[in-house]
Formats: C-alpha cells, structure tokens, sequence
C-alpha cells in the first residue's frame, strides 16, 4: 500500500522524489520537521523507525514485497502512530511553556472568568457579582502585570466594567506612571477608554497628566495618536486641553509648565503677544509637527485641526508662510485633510477662512474635495457651516448649484423632509431665505454666527459679486426644486414646527410659480378640527392642523401675504402676492366656524383683514349667524379633550394662573363683527 508522498528535494541541480529507493535499496537522506538529517538506514531494517519516533517517513512503494522487505509495512504503520506521538509531544513541549510564564495559571483563570462575564445576558447579576470579586482578587496588586498580555487585558476591562467607583479609582492607581506605555500597546490602549468612559473626574486627573511633554511622541505613535486625540477631544477640561496644545509650539512648552495657579492658555496669539521673541521658532516647530502628520496621512485628528488653525491665525495673508500653508492645505491629492477638518470645530472654520481668503480658482479646488459628502455635511454639527461659507463667497453661482445643491437637496422629497426639520441641515436650506436670522440661528448655532461675520469681513477685498446679487441667483436656482417637494408632500412637511417654518419661508421668498405649492398647503386644512377616531380604532388620529400652534402661525403668515416688520409696525408683502386666502377659504368652509373657536381662532381673524380675500363677505355673515359660539369661545376656557385630562398633573401656580381666561382671537373677530 503506497503512503503519500512529501515534497521533492534538491540533489546535484536535480529534482528526486523524497523516500524513493536507490538501486542499493538504500533511501535517500530525509530533513525531519525540526530541520535536521535523518540518518540512511536500509529498507529492510524495522529498528530504524524505532529509533526515530519523530521522524515521520513517507515512502512509495510499487513493487510487491518479498518477506526479506515486509519490515516496511510495520514502519509504515509505526511511523503514523510515531506521528500521532510527535504531534502529541509538540502540544505538551507548547503547553509546558505556556506553564512556565510568569502567571500562567492566573491568566488561565482569569479568561475562563472572563468568558462567562462577556455573555452579559446569560449570567444572573448575583452570580455576575462573585465572578467579578473573584476576578478582583486576582489581579489586585498585579494589574500592570495583566494589560500588557493581549488576553488577560481583557479580563481588566471587564473588571472596569462591572467594578464599582472605589474599585476603578483602585486600578487607576495601580497602574499610575504607565499610562504613556499603555496608550502605545494595540490592547492595552482600550483600558484607557474604558477607564475614562465613566467620567471620574480623579481617574482622569490621574490619566491624564501623563501624557504632558509626550504629546510628540503619541501623536506620530499609530496607536497612542488615537487614544491620546479622544482623550483630549472627549475628557480633557479646558486647562489640560491647553497644556497638551501648548507643546505643539516647540520644546520649552513640553519640558517647562505653567506654574500652579495661573492661567494656562492654548491660544497662539496670547502666547507670542506675551513673548514676541518666540514667534519663528513657534511657528516652525508647529508647522513641522502638523506636516509630519500631513504627509503622513494622518489628518484625522482633532488636536490636528486646532493647531493647524492656532497656525493659520497667527499668519499674515501677504506673507510667504501664508502661501506656503495654502499649498500645503491644496496638495493633499486624496482630499482627506480637507473631509477630515470639516467635521471638527477648529476644522470647520479653518475651511471657512481658506475659502474666505483664496482666489476663485482656489475656492474650486477646495470645494472639489467635497464631492459626494454635501449631503453628510448639511447635517453635522461643524461642516454645514461650510456650506454656508460656499453661499456667501463663491461668485460663480452655476457651479454652487450644481455641485451642492444638487447633493443636499437629493433626488425626492423625502429628503426635503429631512432638510427642513433637522436642526443643522434646515440652515444650508434656509440660510439663503432668512438670512442671519435668530429664528435660523439659536443660541447653539452662536458660533455659525460668528465665522459668517468672520468671512464677510475678508470677502469685501476677495469676492467681486454683490452679496445680494449672488443670493437672488442662488435662491432661483433652488426654488423649483423645493417648490416641487412642498407640492408632492405637504402633509409630512407641515406636521412639525420646523416645517411650517420651512414652508413659510420658502412661499414667501421663492421664486417662480407657487400656485401648486400653495394649494398643496392649503388643502391640508381640509376635513373637521374636533374630528377623534372611533373607539375600536387601531391608532389615535394625528390632530388636526388647525389644534397646532407652528400650523395656525403658518396660515396666518401666509393668508397676510409677507412678514411683520418690527420698524415700520406693518406687513412687508411679497411681490407677486401670494392669494393665499382664496385658495384657503375654500377648503375650511364648512369648518370655518370651530376655526374661529379653536386654538387657530387668529387664523380667521387674519381673512378678515385681508385686503386680497375676495369672500369677506360672506364669511362675515357665517360668523354673525355664530355669535353665540364667539361670545362662548370668548368667554370660556375652552373644555379639554378625553386624551388631555387623563394622567395629567396639576398646574402650578403661576403667570397663567391670572392670564385672561377665553379665546382671544375669537374676542377680536367679536370686536371685528361689532364694527
């Protein structure tokens, strides 16, 4: 019976099968697994094999055996259990060293715990509890001993995880001075995290002091530049932020520190009015350390971004350096810098005044890296920002609308939905209809605010186009698309605050034709306002429109045609005017009665005094024929519905414990009717 061959060996320049035999009946000389020579032993000699139990033969035999070679069978036979064998002695050699490293049989241990503490589901909190304690009493006082094994680091921080405060404060202080060397193993690293993830104000203090005069290092290190960047981004305060800032200026900054009690700051500027003489060697320590980085393609970090804008800050536009930086911002071919900066604050702004202060062509080619992201941009904390830069600073207004427009405002309406209701993407849709706005820019878009005065600033000497010029063509070239959305779905845009307003702003401030859009509006007004699904019905109806406060404000901007000037004390009206109210009288009718009863009571009130409404008259007449529900609805606090007055706590007493009780804008239509 033939046994498998094994690979050729070279001999004299040729190759020979392995285990065939001479014509001396002698085999050739084989190599055993661990490298050395097994000695030439003839054919028929059984006691070879039993010489060698890990030497593992493989021969080919093809001729029938005499009784003088029917040894080869038996060494065939003994030299696959001598294999077995071999195999047998490797895994005990392989688990005898295993045993012989220092804490073998804890770390075994430990990661027979941490098995079953993974599997949080399938362990009850009582015996999870004694598996922690048992895990504690392992590694206490040997923690540094466990999280540079890339498997006991994990029993670590599952005890982190289930450990109480007074237990995590223990193994931060164990590992206390090494901090710096944990941050830079590909394991150990995560420890970090989860230490800092509790938000302990003493673990952090402890953590992070060490990496102070290491910020260098870590930062080129590819796995210490990650865990140092969360650290400074996620849990560092203000000072540590400034004392890890600060050493990106040079030497001095790591090796000497501010003394204890005076205030430490990170601001370039603050730092060279102070000491004027270090501003050339600060300057080129920074820029060197941030190229290093660049060139690297290691942009992604936050630390990054705010040095590279402490640079740009404290450099004259004129000047060589400033040229130099540009270049440098441009040539990254990839555009990974440039995607990178937009999603971080300092990024962010940092793209804002590069574009602010480029040329034409320069603006092109930063945007260029943008590609394919608008979309992502619009709804970020940081880059819808630059979106709004790209607004007010590029003159050519065709390209804007080709390359963002067509992006952030997408293909269907859904994603208008999206575009008007979330709280950053609805400025990169607006921006252009409203505005600086305090309606647009709350108090947590204050920074928004102040890199457009920023910007608009620098344009005045680097764009040539009229600012106003520039946002009438941008606002033609959006209209038709977001007039189409408000048309195709009305009802998911005026279900929310944020969309009455984006559906406000935009039939007051688009261009072409809005009757399709208008009608969409107004025939969500349809149907009875005191409406309630019947008792076996599967879901409560959505309230009526007209029971909101953002949809009766709608209808009355609208119905009044333009916006109220707090200067002149009058309506501004649009040109060509909307009409609204004939288009929306129709459609309340029948209802118009509990409108002018209800919470959008004002609503009626504004028909009235339109000077477009056509059918005053006879809405007139229906109200007179009502005044018994007017003067109810005026004098009454208005019932409250089943679903209102279950569960619900009592008021406290307060200001709207002596507000007027009634409708007010029923008491205006009475008023109205009395005239």
């Amino acid at each position: 019976m033939a046994t498998k061959s094994s690979s050729a060996a070279a001999a004299g320049g040729k190759r020979k099968a392995f285990g065939k035999h001479n014509e001396d009946g002698r085999t050739k000389a084989a190599k055993t697994i661990s490298g050395k020579k097994h000695i030439k032993a003839e054919a028929e000699d059984n006691e070879s094999s039993d010489e060698s139990s890990d030497v593992e033969f493989h021969t080919e035999e093809n001729t029938t055996s005499t009784p003088n070679e029917s040894g080869n069978g038996s060494n065939q036979a003994k030299s696959g259990t001598s294999s077995r064998e071999a195999h047998a002695k490797q895994k005990q050699v392989a688990q005898e060293r295993k045993n012989a490293k220092p804490l073998a049989d804890e770390v075994h241990r430990t990661k027979k715990l941490w098995e079953k503490l993974r599997r949080k589901s399938h362990v009850p909190k009582e015996e999870r509890q004694q598996l922690v304690e048992e895990l504690f009493t392992i590694i206490t006082g040997r923690v540094k001993d466990f999280v540079l094994k890339h498997d006991a680091v994990r029993a670590v921080q599952t005890a982190v995880k289930y450990a109480t405060p007074a237990q995590r404060r223990q193994i931060a202080k164990e590992l206390q001075g090494t901090y710096a060397q944990l941050a830079e193993s590909r394991y150990a690293k995560f420890l970090i995290g989860k230490l800092l993830v509790q938000n302990d104000k003493e673990i952090r203090d402890l953590i992070l002091p060490e990496f102070y005069g290491k910020v260098r290092k870590l930062i080129n290190h590819a796995e210490g530049s990650w865990i140092l960047d969360d650290v400074y981004r996620g849990v560092a305060t203000k000072e540590q932020k400034a004392n890890l800032l600060r050493e990106w200026y040079g030497p001095e900054f790591a090796l000497f520190r501010q003394p204890k009690g005076t205030e430490v700051t990170g601001d370039l500027s603050k730092i060279l009015a102070d000491e004027p003489s270090k501003r050339t060697t600060a300057m080129k320590y920074l820029f060197d350390m941030a190229n290093g980085l660049i060139q690297k393609k290691m942009t992604g970090f936050t630390m990054l971004h705010d040095a590279l804008l402490q640079y740009f800050l404290n450099l004259n536009p004129e000047s060589d350096e400033f040229k130099e930086f540009f270049e440098t911002i441009k040539e990254d071919e990839t555009g990974d810098l440039l995607k990178n900066m937009a999603f971080t604050k300092s990024g962010a702004r940092l793209v804002c005044l590069l574009l602010a202060h480029g040329t034409a062509k320069d603006r092109k080619q930063l945007l260029k890296a943008y590609k394919d992201t608008y979309q992502l941009m619009s709804g970020d904390n940081h880059a819808h920002a630059i979106i709004l830069a790209a607004y007010d600073l590029l003159d050519d207004t065709v390209l804007t609308s080709k390359t963002i427009f067509s992006e952030i405002l997408g293909k269907d309406a859904e994603h208008i939905a999206f575009l008007a209701n979330d709280l950053n993407a609805r400025t990169t849709a607006l921006y252009l209809f409203e505005g600086m706005s305090k309606a647009l820019f709350p108090a947590s878009h204050a920074t928004d605010l102040e890199i457009l005065k920023e910007i608009h600033e620098i344009r005045t000497k680097t764009s040539k186009k009229d600012p106003e010029v520039r946002r009438k063509e941008l606002v033609t070239a959006m209209s038709p698309q977001l007039l189409a959305a408000i048309a195709s779905s009305p009802a998911d845009l005026v279900a929310t605050s944020f969309g009455c307003q984006f559906v406000t702003d935009v039939l007051l401030s688009a261009t072409g034709d809005k009757k399709a859009a208008l009608e969409a509006i107004a025939s969500t007004a349809g149907g009875d306002p005191n409406a309630e699904a019947p008792e076996d019905a599967y879901q409560a109806l959505p309230p009526h429109i007209s029971t909101t406060i953002h949809g009766g404000r709608m209808f009355k901007t609208l119905i009044s045609g333009g916006r109220f000037d707090k200067a002149t004390g009058s309506i501004q009206k649009v040109d060509p005017p909307l009409n609204f109210a004939d288009l929306f009288y129709p459609v309340i009718k029948d209802y118009v009665v509990q409108w002018a009863t209800g919470p959008s009571s004002f609503t009626a009130l504004g028909l009235l005094e339109a000077s477009d409404f056509s059918s005053k008259k006879e809405l007139l007449k229906t109200l007179k024929s009502n005044k018994k529900a007017l003067t109810k609805a005026a004098t009454e606090a208005p019932a409250p519905k089943k679903e209102e007055t279950e569960e619900k706590p009592k008021a406290k007493k307060g200001k709207n414990a002596s507000a007027p009780k009634g409708n007010q804008g029923s008491k205006l239509l009475l008023e109205k009717l009395e005239a």
